[in-house]
């Protein structure tokens, strides 16, 4: 038997055709589909790998390699949280000064306000006797000769680097015998009391300058402070050391700050920055809320350099306006959009330091053999031009600075502007470049605006170097306690920063304001005008190797 094999043929409509067809047309439609959304996938997530490379390069870079400039450490440092423990022992403490303390032993009370309870056995005590002169012994009643009938001892505490002891100042009390024997009355005269710094405690301007330039100058907390000092047998707590450092600093070295805060806003040049602080007892905050501590300064064209720094609980533009109340003129900030809500009269110039940062974080994403002639090694590039050609006119007066820019720097300004709207086109908007050129071109209008006058500076690195001091010392302060405890390390750290600015030793200014103020301020208003950087003494100012 044989079989055959047969096909049959199916026949269809037009209609029927022509639905098949549209179909198979859709379906090929959802199939582009389909491949153009997983090749919009596979961009999305190799952009985002390239990103998080990045950003792993750069984290690496900033941890272990070696910064391409100097002012990248300090931006650093401007991120890293500071704290401060000036009064976070003055607060809560003073109230229950009489209550007493339990320890293991026994229970004793705090300490007194005596200088001899806090220094050991033995310590020397340099006595400086106050007589009245010989010409002032005679009774202004009847003419006789006067006698010594008592004394007043006045002890506090002395201290220099190494050494301590107690100083006794002793006041003697003087009176006519015969005034006594004939009227029963005798005429009593006291020797002139000098002022106390601290009235009640036993202080002294040597004592408490020698604190605030350890805490603010060598970055030494009160708590390593007060063990260095038991070691020694001076049981001085950093209780005690907190309400001096404060109270000097609201009482005689904050009019000194507002003097000079008068003298910086009459300055037409200034720069500004800030960074965070942790403050724990902020009203109406949490303890782990970022207040800030900004900073102003003069530039290089000020006769005479002022550094002021003011804490506030936010970064808001206001309370630069509030703090620069009297400026008028040209303030070098970094990028913060703050700065730019600040009044008309106030002219914000950008910072170039910042810019060739961002490309030179660009160029450290990419491997080594790619990033010679890369497009983010050709914007560092034009941005270090910039700042070399600075570098040749920083012996030229302002006017002569101000000509050569607009005949050498201008041009490189014109070619920089026009390669980054070519790039910009063609660069991911979220990689390390593409954040580089968007800086550029969003803060552009800042940045050229120091082409405006000669006395302007291409960067904001002089702010950037007044703020380090406060964030070098951020692994050893724990935190401030309240607002106030705040403001006050602002006051020393002005003085301080101010001094060193004007060539002065910190702890000499300090100490020959303390010794001055309490003195002048009997017969002088304007006494903090008398205790300015520039009227300090010769025995101020460090000496020229």
């Amino acid at each position: 038997m044989q079989t055959s094999n047969t096909e049959e043929m199916v026949t269809i409509s037009r209609a029927e055709y022509e639905q098949l067809q549209q179909e198979n047309a859709q379906l090929e439609a959802k199939l582009a589909a389909r491949e153009q959304e997983q090749a919009q996938v596979i961009t999305s997530l190799t952009l985002q790998n390239e990103w998080l490379l990045e950003q792993l390069k750069l984290s690496k870079k900033k941890l272990f390699g070696r910064s391409s400039e100097q002012a990248e450490q300090m931006v650093m440092d401007q991120l890293s949280l500071t704290y401060n423990e000036l009064e976070a022992y003055a607060f809560g403490t003073k109230a229950a000064t009489e209550k007493q303390i339990a320890v293991k032993a026994h229970e004793r009370k705090r300490q007194s306000g005596n200088v001899l309870d806090v220094v050991p056995e033995g310590t020397p005590t340099e006595v400086v006797e106050h007589r009245l002169p010989e010409n002032e012994l005679t009774c202004s009643a009847c003419g006789s000769q006067m006698v010594e009938i008592g004394k007043e001892v006045r002890r506090t505490l002395q201290m220099k680097p190494a050494e301590f002891w107690v100083r006794e100042d002793v006041y003697y009390t003087y009176a006519c015998k015969n005034c006594e024997q004939e009227t029963d009355e005798a005429n009593i005269v006291k020797t002139a009391k000098e002022p106390a710094l601290l009235p009640g405690s036993f202080a002294s301007a040597e004592a408490v300058a020698y604190l605030a330039a350890q805490k603010f100058v060598m970055y030494s907390p009160l708590y390593r402070l007060e063990q260095e000092f038991n070691r020694q047998g001076l049981r001085l707590s950093r209780q005690t050391m907190a309400n001096w450092l404060l109270n000097i600093s609201e009482k005689w070295l904050r009019p000194v700050y507002d003097v000079l805060r008068e003298q910086l806003c009459r300055e037409l040049v200034l720069h500004a920055d800030e960074t965070t602080l942790q403050v724990l007892k902020e009203p109406g905050r949490s303890s782990t809320s970022k207040s800030y501590m900004w900073l102003y300064r003069t530039s290089g064209c000020a006769k005479q350099a002022v550094v002021l720094y003011e804490y506030q609980p936010t970064r808001k533009a206001e309370h630069a306006e509030a703090f620069l109340q009297g400026f008028s003129g040209w303030l070098h900030a970094d990028g913060y959009q703050g700065y730019h809500k600040l009044p008309g009269n106030i002219r914000v110039v950008g910072c170039w330091a910042h810019a060739r940062r961002k490309f030179d974080e660009a160029l450290q994403t990419l491997p080594k053999e790619m990033q010679k002639d890369s497009p983010a090694a050709i914007g560092e590039c034009y941005c270090s031009r910039l700042f070399k050609l600075e570098q040749a006119f920083a012996e030229l007066t302002p006017e002569e600075r101000y000509e050569k820019r607009l005949e050498q720097e201008k041009p490189v300004l014109d070619a920089l502007l026009s390669w980054a709207n070519e790039m910009q086109a063609k660069t991911a908007p979220k990689s390390a470049l593409g954040r580089a050129i968007h800086y550029l071109l969003e803060q552009w209008p800042y940045l050229t605006r120091y082409l405006e006058d000669g006395r302007l500076e291409l960067s904001n690195n002089r702010a950037e170097r007044s703020i380090k001091p406060f964030v070098m010392g951020r692994k050893n302060w724990l935190f401030a306690n309240t607002p106030g405890g705040a403001q006050a390390s602002a006051v020393i750290y002005s003085l301080i920063e101010t001094a060193k600015e004007n060539g002065l030793d910190p702890y000499q200014y300090l100490l020959w304001i303390l010794r001055n103020a309490p003195q002048l301020s009997e017969t002088d208003e304007a006494w903090a005008e008398k205790l300015l950087p520039a009227r300090a003494p010769k025995e101020c100012y460090v000496p020229q190797k």
